[in-house]
């Protein structure tokens, strides 16, 4: 499973790379959409593309439904959680109306995070 986690926050994005390493999981992050879009080409191209992507909400410029938005343009199998401080029934609705596979609120414990990337990438396969 190679995962790459989309965050403006770069404590959260670190902290995520080094649990996962931790578990034997691959990880890359960006720090915002147009970084998160690049990345998703090179792995492409690259012949190593990602198993999933989780991917915040809010950030500045692109917010993460728009990212989705231009993810599922690219990747239309590839499975996206978004993720989010700030709970909203309407954007957890329009995200998965765009695709997302889920919609899970930060913090999140590691375990379930994995759980649910496991599922995810399984669903995808």
């Amino acid at each position: 499973m190679h995962i790459l986690f989309v965050d403006d926050e770069r404590d959260f994005l670190e902290l995520m790379e080094k649990r996962m390493m931790l578990r034997g999981i691959p990880a890359a992050t960006a720090s915002n959409g147009d970084e998160a879009l690049q990345r998703l080409e090179a792995a492409m191209q690259d012949g190593k593309p990602f198993d999933a992507v989780v991917l915040d909400v809010r950030m500045p410029g692109a917010d993460g439904l728009e990212v989705l938005r231009r993810i599922k343009e690219r990747a239309p199998q590839l499975p996206v959680i978004l993720l989010t401080g700030h709970a909203s029934m309407g954007v957890a609705m329009q995200g998965l109306d765009l695709g997302a596979y889920d919609y899970m609120l930060k913090p999140i414990g590691i375990n379930e995070l994995i759980i649910k990337l496991n599922e995810a990438t399984r669903m995808a396969a």
